[in-house]
């Protein structure tokens, strides 16, 4: 009887430490994450260039449902240019008259070199908030940052919402440095406005549950 009293107690025990390690931890696990989530997609045209071409396939093929992959909007590495537009990739061996869900599927090749598994502002988003993140863990040194208000936030929705919206329905081309800036400030706002409320939001359960 007293050995199943006290499994239970050493569950809570090891669920509390676990719990203290997140709270502790969060902005590390966070940098690390979005470091892994930058550099799967980065590790792709390196392994096709390298002719490891299995591992690269899969890690397109996991990245597929985040973002459309298309190569007319992806940044490239090993080849001519760092960016192509559809005629440029044309021109350099993409098959002519291609599908949208065709061109999504188009990888690169020795001319184009091979193409990130994200999207110029998918790999805007994820390294301004890695940037951001760990900028914030510095200044968080001296105690937490403010965070963005809300209506703040919805400003800089703005420049990343007309870019896409109006590239969507066909009224306008984007460009890389348009996609790259639009998103950057999206994630670097999106940094602002997050980490200090789970800042706010673990300090105050903790002082909740010392004064309990």
């Amino acid at each position: 009887m007293s050995g199943d009293r006290r499994a239970p107690a050493r569950e809570l025990a090891w669920i509390e430490r676990v719990d203290r390690a997140l709270t502790r931890h969060w902005l590390a696990l966070f940098n690390v994450g979005f470091a892994l989530l930058l550099a799967l997609p980065i590790a792709a045209p390196i392994l096709m260039a390298a002719g490891v071409a299995a591992p690269a396939r899969w890690i397109y093929l996991i990245y597929t449902p985040a973002c459309h992959q298309l190569p007319e909007r992806s940044y490239f590495l090993f080849g001519e240019r760092p960016v192509y537009t559809v005629q440029e990739l044309e021109a350099r061996g993409m098959p002519a008259g291609l599908s949208l869900l065709q061109r999504r599927r188009f990888r690169g090749n020795e001319i184009t070199g091979y193409k990130l598994a994200i999207c110029q502002r998918d790999v805007a988003i994820y390294g301004s908030i890695l940037l951001a993140g760990m900028i914030y863990g510095l200044l968080r040194r001296r105690g937490p940052p403010r965070g963005l208000p809300l209506k703040a936030y919805l400003l800089f929705l703005i420049p990343i919402g007309l870019d896409g919206i109006t590239q969507l329905i066909g009224l306008r081309q984007s460009n890389w440095w348009l996609r790259t800036i639009t998103g950057a400030l999206f994630g670097i706002a999106s940094v602002w406005l997050i980490y200090p409320r789970i800042d706010a939001a673990i300090t105050s359960t903790r002082s909740a549950g010392s004064s309990g």
